[in-house]
Formats: structure tokens, sequence, C-alpha cells
């Protein structure tokens, strides 16, 4: 799921989602095939295997504070080989602005500015738009995708399902407008979820992904990166085999599976789990719910391993009135948050609750009545292996500000 943090932006993406099942069988692992070329790829694109793909918030220049310049300051530019900036909005069948004032409008002072210089009242962009294109100017490899969709905006895709070409049309006139045609280089779509329930229930039928995704690439042509966020929930008739995501394959240059939030503090009174585990472990709440088993239902329906990508949350996810230190204890509800209660950011929670213990390849530890789980370093190099062994597309991960200010996480990832 990707976390909001602001009413605007969505709650929980998986808080009504059952995810992944069937176990990961040990061979898996062991017998993970080639990555393969990624089809109609632009030539400028990373090697399978060596994506980083990060998510920049819209809103995060508000109460969070962070800003294009951070992705720069923290040495997570130079990681990176893709941003994901969400989220545009899709309504009336058609893409459109999220957040016009920090998109464009805002005015960046030479301290807030990626290259020391101030904008000025009467130069024709501003915003996180411009701050993306000095981004650009200083890492020139580096490729951004506009991300439509998310919780809260998805209801909008019912819509533009019934005329996909229209929606593509609106799509690339947006993306391509003129006042910020050179900060973009494709497109990703975050529906949650097609012909299943999210914040709303979409009835567009299993071949509505395809058609929509199939329109978006034949609008942007092989020249712009076209990618999707898509579901974990790979239990049988969940939400993976709710939509045809094999047949849009064909047309994206990479998917990336929601591989978090299998388990968090909507359960309130537990059993605790950690949220993003890598595999199966004694005592998991349900078993399935891992990143795993997400790999290989996708794997097994012939979607390419180099059209897959590893995701990673950068912040965890805690209950309170825990009195167990290992997995599996019960709870009185979430525990408190910066921003939202039942989960904080890694930079946080590295030094308030230190990880004491690992399971199912990610962290977890109790704090007084707190237990939290996430992503460490270490366990991020555990990932790594995983993702190398079967020869996934590269690694993404929901978002850039949760990490801490010398971009620790992302350093981790290779």
């Amino acid at each position: 799921m990707h976390v909001p943090h602001l009413p605007r932006v969505r709650p929980l993406r998986t808080l009504l989602s059952a995810l992944c099942t069937a176990a990961l069988g040990a061979g898996l692992l062991a017998g993970a095939g080639p990555a393969t070329a990624t089809a109609g790829a632009p030539a400028a694109q990373a090697a399978a295997g060596s994506k980083v793909v990060g998510y920049f918030t819209e809103w995060g220049v508000y109460d969070r504070d962070y800003h294009v310049k951070n992705i720069e300051s923290s040495g997570s530019a130079g990681e990176l080989t893709h941003i994901n900036y969400s989220f545009g909005n899709v309504t009336g069948g058609k893409c459109a602005m999220g957040d016009a004032y920090a998109a464009t409008d805002r005015a960046y002072t030479a301290a807030e500015s990626v290259d020391g210089v101030a904008d000025t009242w009467d130069q024709p962009l501003r915003g996180n738009f411009n701050q993306l294109l000095k981004l650009k100017k200083k890492h020139p490899d580096l490729k951004i995708l506009w991300s439509f969709g998310g919780w809260t905006w998805s209801g909008g895709f019912a819509q533009a399902a019934q005329n996909p070409e229209a929606f593509a049309q609106s799509c690339y006139d947006l993306v391509e407008n003129s006042q910020w045609a050179d900060v973009f280089d494709g497109i990703d779509i975050d529906w949650e979820y097609p012909n299943a329930c999210g914040l709303t229930c979409d009835t567009s039928g299993r071949e509505a992904f395809p058609k929509l995704m199939g329109a978006l690439r034949a609008k942007f042509g092989q020249d712009y990166l076209v990618t999707a966020a898509i579901t974990a929930d790979a239990t049988s008739g969940g939400k993976i085999d709710a939509a045809d995501y094999a047949g849009a394959a064909q047309y994206v240059d990479w998917y990336n599976p929601m591989t978090y939030d299998f388990f968090g503090a909507w359960d309130a009174t537990g059993p605790t789990a950690p949220h993003s585990p890598l595999t199966s472990y004694s005592g998991i709440p349900k078993e399935g719910f891992h990143t795993s088993a997400t790999i290989a239902k996708l794997k097994g329906l012939g979607i390419p391993s180099s059209k897959l990508l590893l995701g990673l949350g950068f912040y965890g996810r805690g209950w309170t009135g825990v009195t167990q230190t290992e997995p599996g204890g019960t709870a009185t509800g979430p525990a408190k948050g910066t921003y939202e209660n039942g989960i904080e950011d890694y930079k946080v929670l590295k030094t308030s609750c230190p990880a004491t213990g690992t399971v199912g390849g990610t962290a977890y530890a109790k704090c007084g009545d707190d237990w939290w789980s996430y992503d460490t370093p270490q366990t991020i190099a555990t990932k790594m292996a995983y993702k190398n062994e079967q020869g996934l597309g590269g690694t993404f991960f929901w978002e850039l500000s949760g990490d801490t200010a010398n971009g620790e996480l992302i350093k981790a990832i290779d």
C-alpha cells in the first residue's frame, strides 16, 4: 500500500484486501528463472535487475516538509533509476492534476531549491515539476513517471475503462502539456483494483485492465515508459485473479506488485506480525501472506521475471498493548504514529524502537507496550538476494520521505 498522511490521500490500501496465498516451496527460491529482456522498453532503460524506483508524494511538501531537494541532499538521487510522482487524479474518464499548487505553482527559495536558485514571480513553471527538471539536469539518466490513481482516486478508473482510448489521449495530453513537457518520461497506473474492491468496488470486467493498458501503450508508443502498481493478493480467486494481469503484461515495461502491508493494526487486537515478510514463518497468521507467494503467483501466470519489481516499504506498522516480544502477540490497538496511528517512518523507528529480531526476512521490535515491524538495511540485503535469485527486474519502494536524511535504506538496495 502507499501510505497516506493527509486526508486528501488514500487510507490503507490493503485494509480491505485479502492477500497472497500458497506458501512458497523451498525449491522455488533455488529454481529462479533467468531474467528476460523487457519487451517494448526504451533503449535507455536500465538492465533487468538494476531498476530502483522510488515514489515521491505530491503532498509530502506540506506536513512532511519533504521536497525534491531532499532527494538530492540525501544522496538518493544518485541511487534512483526512476521516480514515480504520485498522484495524478482520475476523474470524468480522464487523467487530471492532483494538487496544482504543489505541482506547478509553489515558489521555492534558493535554500529550498535543488540547484540553489530561487524561483521568480514571473517564471512559467514553479513547484515540484520545476524542481524535478532541475534534478534531471543533475542526473541526466534519471527517469520520472507520473503515477495516476491510488487508493483515493481509483474510483475514476471505472469510467476511464468505458473508453480507454479517450482516457489514454487525456493522459498523454496532460503528461506532455507544453508547460512541463520535459518533466516526465512515462506514466504509471495505480488502479486499486480492477474488477475488485478497494475504496470502491469496480465491476468493469476482467478484460478492462489489459484494454486500458493497451490503449495507453498505443498512445504513448515505445518511446515512453508505461508501468503499473498492482495488487499483491495471490489468494485463489483473489485480486490477482480478478483482472488479466498476464494479458496486460505485454503492454507494460514492468509491474510494481505491492508486497507490503500484509498485516497491520487494522486487526486491532493482533496477532502481531511483520507487514512485509519475504517468506513464510512458523506461526504466520495467514499462510501465504508474504512476498514470495505474490511473486510465485505472478510468475506462474507467465509474467516474465524481468517485468516484476520487488516492493519495499520505507516505514513500519505497529500495535500497542502488546506483552509478547515475538510475533503472534495480542494487542489493544494501533501504536501511536507521527501522521497516522499504526504506521511510522523508518527514520523515526530506527532510533525510537530499534529492531531486536527478524522473522520471515524482515525485522521487528518491542518497545514498552508497542510492537513494530519494518525493514532495515540488513533485511533489505536479504530481499535483494531473493530479487537476484528470482531474476526480478529491480526494486521499488514507498516512499522517499520515510528514509533517513542520508538515504540509509535506499543505499542498501542493489
